[in-house]
C-alpha cells in the first residue's frame, strides 16, 4: 500500500499538480491538507476522472482536509471529539483495506505569546486522547499530514535561529512527541535516521527552495505493525519546483501489506 500526504494550500489552485501526481505515482491513498474550499465547490469530478474517490471536509478559504482513495473507504469520521467551537475541518479518519488512516492539519500557532499557540498545544493533547479513546497501538494505523512541527534540529534549516518559532519551539516539539509516543513511529526517520530532508519551503522567501532553507513538518507516522512493514519513504520535491506550487511538497511511504 502506497500512502502519500500533501499540504496543497488550495486544492483548486493546485488541482493540475494533484492530478498529474496521481497519474504518475498512482498511490493507494493521498491525504490532502489546507484544501481551502467549501464542500459544495470541492473538485470531485476532476479527481473522479483521475480514478479516485474523494472524501473531504472543508470551508471557504481556510483549513480543510481530504483523503483520495482508489475505492470508497469502509469507514469515515471527521473532527476531534467534543472540543471548542472553531476547530474547523482539520481531521479526517478513514479506514481503507483494514488500515486506519488519520489525516490531520495541525494548527500552526501564529506566535508563542498568542492564544493560537496554546490552542495548538491543546490540540495535540486532545488528539492523543482521541487516539486513546478510539484505537489501540497494536492496530495498523497511519497518522499523517501537516503537523506544523519540525521535531529535530536536523528538520529545520539553522535551528538555532528558530527556537521561538511556533513550529520549532520546545513546547510544540514536546506536545508533538507526547502524541507520537502514544504508539507511533516516524517512518521517514525509521529508514533515514540521519538524513536532513525538508517538506516545506516558504515561498515568501523567493530563494528558499534553491538555497534549501526548509522545514520537515509534514509526516507519515505508523503504529508498530505497519512501521515494521514500511519498505520505502520519499519526499518528492518536484511538485514544489513546478508551476504555481504549494509551499509544501509530497511525502509518500510504501508498506508491504
Amino acid at each position: 500500500m502506497k500512502i502519500a500526504t500533501f499540504n496543497v494550500n488550495s486544492v483548486r489552485k493546485r488541482l493540475p499538480t494533484v492530478t498529474r501526481w496521481l497519474k504518475t505515482h498512482a498511490p493507494d491513498v493521498l491525504c490532502l491538507q489546507e484544501t481551502k474550499v467549501q464542500d459544495s465547490e470541492f473538485p470531485v469530478a476532476a479527481l473522479e476522472s483521475s480514478g479516485y474517490v474523494a472524501t473531504f471536509r472543508g470551508m471557504k478559504g481556510y483549513n480543510g482536509v481530504a483523503v483520495l482513495t482508489k475505492s470508497a473507504p469502509d469507514f469515515v469520521s471527521e473532527g476531534l471529539d467534543k472540543g471548542p467551537n472553531g476547530d474547523g475541518p482539520r481531521l479526517l479518519h478513514v479506514v481503507v483495506q483494514g488500515v486506519v488512516i488519520v489525516n490531520t492539519y495541525i494548527p500552526q500557532g501564529f506566535k508563542i505569546d498568542h492564544p493560537k499557540y496554546q490552542y495548538k498545544l491543546q490540540w495535540f493533547s486532545r488528539l492523543r486522547r482521541y487516539f486513546s479513546r478510539h484505537f489501540d497501538p497494536h492496530q495498523p494505523i497511519i497518522w499523517c499530514g501537516d503537523m506544523n512541527v519540525a521535531p529535530l534540529p536536523m528538520d529545520v534549516h539553522h535551528p538555532e535561529k528558530h527556537l521561538t518559532h511556533v513550529c520549532y519551539h520546545q513546547e510544540a516539539r514536546d506536545a508533538y512527541h507526547k502524541t507520537l509516543n502514544w504508539g507511533f513511529e516516524d517512518v521517514f526517520r525509521r529508514l533515514y535516521p540521519d538524513t536532513p530532508q525538508y517538506t516545506f519551503w516558504d515561498y515568501r522567501q523567493p530563494d528558499a527552495l534553491k538555497a534549501n532553507r526548509g522545514w520537515r513538518i509534514d509526516h507519515i507516522l505508523a503504529t508498530t505493525p505497519l512501521a515494521q512493514k514500511c519498505t520505502a519513504v520519499e519526499v518528492d520535491v518536484q511538485p514544489r519546483k513546478g508551476k504555481m506550487p504549494s509551499d509544501h511538497t509530497v511525502l509518500w511511504a510504501k508498506f508491504a501489506i
